[in-house]
């Protein structure tokens, strides 16, 4: 259902369920929590989660749930809350390709990854009102923050979707790019990034994560970014960054 591959210092794990349109069961949220533990062990340097087939993620599992007897809790934080913020916390940066559908936590997997490219006619939105559900996985945080109170209560009372293009438009995501080069130019993106200084990156990434999670105000950010570039300076990559600049050479990242 999950598969792992490392090359180039970049890990590729693919939801590899396409007949289902890659949906998540129990099983396959621990799998997939073992991948990112597994990559992040290895020590690479950018990470691209991609899924098999014409979907990305569909969302949760549920061909074999009875709602009377469902641990809803269990697996939502039990299994899908830790999951995204192992992912959001990932120690380089990490890539996303989300063709099809993307929906409940297959979206909650966009929101936990870094960057995030979607086919142009993508699927992004709420469909659960028709099962008496509702949106999860940080969807309603996602949208309200993106679209506002009016456009995100009307997907989700109507199960309008918008398309990967309306997404990115609406400030979701980041590119939107035709399905055939979606693969290809994610992990052309992630190689570049791998090649990059990787301690940057994640101070970066821990700055976004504190205006993102806490709301810090500007001066408070301010301030952070002081202390993330004084801690870089101890850094190889930040004497390398400096030493190619002034040798007008193209710089060498170790990520370290």
């Amino acid at each position: 259902m999950i598969d792992l591959r490392i090359e180039d210092g970049v890990a590729h794990v693919t939801l590899a369920n396409p007949a289902k349109l890659n949906v998540l069961d129990e099983q396959a949220l621990r799998d997939l929590d073992a991948a990112y533990q597994q990559a992040e062990a290895a020590g690479v340097r950018a990470l691209v989660l991609s899924g098999e087939g014409r979907g990305f993620c569909a969302g949760r599992d549920i061909s074999g749930v009875d709602p009377r007897e469902d641990d809803v809790l269990g697996y939502l934080d039990g299994l899908v809350t830790p999951l995204m913020k192992r992912m959001a916390a990932f120690p380089a940066p990490t890539f996303a390709a989300a063709q099809g559908a993307a929906l409940g936590v297959g979206l909650g997997l966009l929101i936990a990854t870094d960057v995030v490219y979607v086919a142009e006619d993508a699927k992004i939105g709420s469909p659960f009102g028709a099962l008496g559900a509702t949106l999860d996985s940080g969807g309603h945080a996602l949208l309200y923050e993106r679209l506002g109170a009016h456009r995100t209560l009307d997907m989700i009372y109507t199960g309008r979707m918008l398309t990967g293009a309306e997404a990115v438009a609406a400030g979701l995501f980041s590119r939107a790019l035709p399905a055939a080069d979606l693969l290809e130019q994610t992990r052309s993106a992630a190689q570049t990034a791998s090649r990059g200084a990787t301690a940057a990156f994640v101070a970066s990434k821990s700055l976004i994560e504190q205006l993102r999670g806490d709301r810090a105000g500007l001066w408070d950010s301010l301030a952070q970014e002081n202390r993330a570039q004084a801690a870089l300076c101890d850094t190889d990559d930040y004497r390398e960054g400096f030493a190619a600049f002034q040798q007008k050479r193209r710089p060498v990242f170790r990520g370290r």
